[in-house]
């Protein structure tokens, strides 16, 4: 595949000739049919090609956005998400047929099946799921953290996920780099901080408790996140069964994740009447796996703790990444959540 790089930085210079050596297939003509812009760009292409093994449509997924040279990492993230984790993943993710990255070019690109084409039913943030839904999800999560739960040799210098970066360390760093007053004031004076209880308002007991959770997340059960199962990230497939994609994994605690998906996804009355019971769900799910958690009220603590990181992620989150309204919603989710399980008293005990 000697043409497939540098890797294209603009839409147009995506063209026929670039799409036969990224598919390993002659493309004849491409057209683009539909662009989403967001953190990362998707683009919908048609495709022109005597293959019958070439789909008439892929998800061509990269960085194409004003921002997007400054987030190399997480585009090269998502490579490896999609070249080396999902082959080895009990989760359903999209077919994929081209995942590289171009160091040079600051620049990830992911072709992938066109899910819409298929019929799946793609969740929204606004729209939380039911319980039992967020149950069965929590199964296959169970599932791919147990692939390395307990085998730090998977992490180590020479092991196969050795490029995987700390879940809650590299937002830390971005806490303190970018996180200025001015900055911060932005953001607890914009909707989502006035849907957020304001005793989660100080930047200093913010970058206080992202620098406390980076501690506890290394004293607890860690495994390969999928490391952004939010509801606008994940569908359920024509025959029932959840799926994800935008994978951005990372080593972390297992009980983040719980907190991060359980919370996002449920409506905030749900959340408190069926929360306690999901972690134990999950609990019960991952020793179907042949891993032994902490009793109950331990993860709980967990929980309670790392429900702070998820209302980090979507308080500080960048418009241009998720539209106001949705930043809002998580936002509100998670302060609430986090004012039913005493998360500050949690903190203050850590």
């Amino acid at each position: 595949m000697t043409n497939v790089r540098p890797l294209p930085v603009e839409i147009g210079d995506i063209t026929p000739a670039w799409l036969s050596a990224a598919l390993g297939s002659p493309v004849s003509a491409a057209k683009v049919v539909d662009v989403n812009n967001g953190t990362c760009t998707k683009i919908r292409i048609a495709l022109e090609t005597d293959d019958p093994d070439t789909p008439e449509t892929v998800i061509l997924k990269g960085g194409f956005e004003p921002h997007s040279r400054m987030m190399d990492y997480m585009h090269a993230n998502e490579v490896h998400a999609y070249a080396d984790v999902a082959p080895h993943s009990p989760l359903r993710q999209p077919r994929t047929w081209f995942a590289g990255f171009d160091a040079d070019a600051k620049q990830g690109i992911v072709i992938m099946e066109d899910l819409v084409a298929r019929g799946v039913t793609f969740l929204h943030p606004q729209q939380p799921r039911p319980p039992e839904e967020v149950a069965r999800r929590l199964e296959m999560l169970a599932k791919h953290h147990a692939m390395t739960l307990g085998r730090p040799e998977d992490m180590a210098p020479d092991g196969r996920f050795a490029w995987a970066g700390d879940l809650i360390d590299g937002f830390y760093r971005y806490g303190e780099t970018i996180l200025t007053p001015p900055v911060w004031e932005g953001f607890v004076n914009s909707a989502r901080g006035a849907a957020a209880s304001t005793r989660f308002h100080g930047l200093d007991w913010f970058l206080d408790t992202l620098g406390k959770l980076s501690r506890f997340g290394k004293a607890v059960p860690r495994a390969l996140l999928h490391g952004d199962t939010h509801l606008g990230n994940l569908y359920i497939d024509t025959d029932g069964e959840p799926g994800f994609f935008d994978s951005q994994p990372h080593l972390g605690p297992v009980m983040a994740e719980v907190a991060y998906h359980v919370t996002g996804a449920l409506d905030m009355a749900d959340r408190r009447t069926h929360e306690r019971d999901l972690v134990a769900h999950y609990r019960t799910a991952l020793a179907g796996e042949g891993h032994t958690l902490p009793p109950l009220e331990d993860l709980m603590r967990q929980y309670a703790a790392f429900l702070a990181f998820g209302y980090a992620i979507f308080l500080v989150n960048a418009s241009d990444f998720q539209p106001e309204a949705i930043n809002t919603a998580y936002t509100a989710r998670f302060s609430s959540a986090m004012l039913d399980n005493d998360t500050l008293g949690v903190l203050a005990g850590l």
